[in-house]
């Protein structure tokens, strides 16, 4: 039987390369998605032509705080272990001090951080059962919070620290580690930016250019691979954390 993949926010962008490496890689993917439900359909058919019946779809919104509870429900109905939970959905949006608000707190630490903790709560009994992985996808800004953003940065380094917790904790039964990408796609937003902006963030990346969603994919499968690689977090982000 097949590995098993179950990824949050997999519709598109990092979330879909990553369903489609680890299917192309023999794994059945079970893919969240919140309002992208066109494009989660066009990867499921994508991805179900070639191997059929290997794709699952689900939608819940991850600032809800039952959705672990209803994935979980969904999940379990498929009488599967979990060889890998990849917690890649995110809320990102800007919040200065000035007018930020409470909703602004508890939607982003909501998304990114308490819907995480306990999805991987009620997946733990599919996880253990296969001595599986948990993948968080977190952020460069975790470390080197980002401008206008602190809700963001704060919400990536308390699920950092989670990350690094539950390898400690868990250790010996399931693995967890961490991807913080950097410069990788321009935002939803790109359109608001300058290309001025757009050069202030390439001339803080050595390597002078954006990564690719491939790039964040390789690595997760990397981390699959290797099965003594636990509680780390992998920055890929051009060289871009070499500066203070």
């Amino acid at each position: 039987m097949n590995k098993t993949v179950l990824i949050t926010g997999g519709a598109q962008r990092i979330g879909a390369a990553i369903a489609r490496l680890l299917h192309g890689n023999g794994y059945d993917i079970f893919l969240h998605f919140g309002q992208s439900k066109q494009a989660a359909l066009k990867l499921q058919n994508e991805l179900n032509a070639i191997r059929d019946q290997s794709c699952m779809l689900f939608s819940a919104d991850l600032t809800d705080e039952n959705s672990p509870i209803i994935l979980e429900e969904w999940f379990s109905g498929f009488h599967r272990p979990l060889d890998v939970l990849v917690n890649n959905a995110s809320q990102f949006f800007p919040t200065p001090w000035q007018n930020a608000s409470p909703q602004d707190w508890q939607t982003i630490f909501t998304s990114n951080v308490q819907t995480p903790f306990f999805l991987i709560q009620k997946m733990l009994p599919f996880l253990t059962h296969v001595n599986g992985q948990v993948i968080n996808l977190i952020d460069i800004h975790a470390e080197r919070t980002l401008e206008q953003h602190p809700i963001y940065s704060a919400s990536k380094a308390a699920l950092k620290n989670l990350t690094l917790s539950l390898a400690k904790d868990e250790g010996y039964r399931i693995r967890c580690n961490g991807i913080s990408p950097g410069a990788i796609l321009w935002p939803d937003q790109e359109e608001n930016m300058s290309e001025d902006a757009k050069k202030k963030v390439l001339d803080k990346v050595p390597m002078k250019r954006l990564g690719n969603v491939e790039n964040i994919a390789d690595t997760v499968l990397f981390l699959c691979n290797n099965d003594y690689i636990n509680g780390q977090i992998i920055n890929v982000d051009g060289g871009r954390t070499v500066y203070s």
